[in-house]
């Protein structure tokens, strides 16, 4: 299976994910308000709105990378020469692989000290559940940054660059 292949199964994975907690989150807020307006209001719904959220911008963000739509300056890389332009693409996807790393490392190490403490209006519900997201979103986010590499490097390789007035004076 190549590359692309994966990254489009990964991307279908990720759009079903987001899809899943749009859905949810629509779905228990309407019940909330119906709920709420009916008098019976549902004292866990806003904690629950809150979190399903917070889930969906993480989930969210890992689609938009393996779709690469993060917001990105390509105005100043296409001034760059070629080689630079390289440059600068590795430095700039190890640094975010970096980044992503440290927030899965450090995510994944709070969960242990977060293991005792519950939701407050769900006592039921460990906070390290809810805290999950930030170590394997960050995991899903290196992952998609890892399937889309050859394209973006292949892409920077290729691309036509601006490298300001030309010094040719050409046939005249």
């Amino acid at each position: 299976m190549t590359f692309a292949r994966v990254r489009g199964a990964y991307e279908k994975f990720l759009e079903a994910v987001v899809i899943l907690l749009m859905a949810a989150l629509a779905i228990e807020v309407t019940v909330g308000v119906i709920f709420r307006t009916s008098g019976y209001s549902l004292v866990w719904y806003d904690e629950i709105a809150s979190i399903l959220l917070a889930w969906l911008t993480f989930y969210g963000s890992a689609l938009a990378a393996v779709k690469r739509a993060h917001i990105g300056c390509p105005e100043v890389i296409a001034m760059l020469s070629p080689r630079a332009k390289l440059v600068f693409r590795i430095i700039a996807e190890a640094l975010v692989i970096a980044f992503f790393a440290l927030i899965a490392w450090v995510g994944y190490s709070i969960l242990d000290v977060l293991a005792t403490d519950s939701l407050v209006s769900l006592p039921e519900v460990p906070v390290n559940y809810i805290q999950s997201v930030l170590p394997i979103s960050a995991v899903l986010i290196i992952f998609a940054e890892i399937l889309t590499l050859p394209a973006v490097l292949a892409e920077t390789r290729t691309a036509p660059g601006i490298h300001g007035p030309s010094t040719e004076t050409g046939p005249q």
